[in-house]
């Protein structure tokens, strides 16, 4: 968390970038769960997810996913989808347009595979059934599926809109491919 207010659009730019690094890593980070939001048949769906891994010089970030799930299926018809995340410790608000594809092969969905397998969070993709399935209660089938369900979506930010909440007043940036620039909050 910046120690200051900072005031220079590249430093603000180099600060977020560091953010999202910090946010993959640490579980209490506001940014570590974000709304993910695509285009659905009946128009926009969003859905909360978890950030798991982020390349600063790639600028692309990690998000595990049932390869059932409608969002899978969204993207592979439009890759592109915007994520927002809210820190209330930095006071900073990120919209992210992305552009996303879907792994559910390869060396970067097995090492991923390999790390958490062992772990509580593998059940989310065990399910023997696709995610919406209708069940007759609340309780899970007992029956595990296979890793076969289990995808990676790698989400290339495109571009950024910062807001800073803030009590000396807020301020509002863009970044992208280009040089970034003061927006009106």
């Amino acid at each position: 968390m910046p120690a200051q207010r900072l005031e220079d659009l590249a430093a603000i730019e180099a600060a977020l970038w560091q953010e999202l690094g910090r946010a993959t890593r640490d579980k209490a980070h506001g940014w570590r769960i974000g709304v993910l939001a695509s285009a659905g048949d009946d128009g926009a769906d969003a859905r909360s997810v978890v950030l798991r891994e982020f390349d600063a010089a790639t600028r692309e970030l990690s998000i595990y996913t049932d390869a059932r799930s409608p969002k899978v299926q969204q993207l592979g018809a439009d890759p592109r989808a915007t994520l927002v995340l809210w820190s209330a410790a930095l006071g900073w608000q990120l919209r992210l347009k992305l552009s996303v594809r879907v792994e559910t092969c390869g060396l970067t969905v097995s090492s991923r595979w390999a790390l958490l397998k062992m772990t509580p969070a593998a059940h989310d993709y065990l399910s023997p059934l696709p995610p919406g399935t209708a069940l007759p209660s609340a309780l899970q089938p007992p029956e595990r599926g296979t890793r076969d369900h289990f995808a990676i979506l790698i989400a290339r930010v495109e571009a950024v809109d910062w807001l800073e909440l803030h009590a000396q007043g807020q301020r509002r940036a863009c970044f992208g491919a280009g040089p970034g620039g003061w927006l009106a909050p």
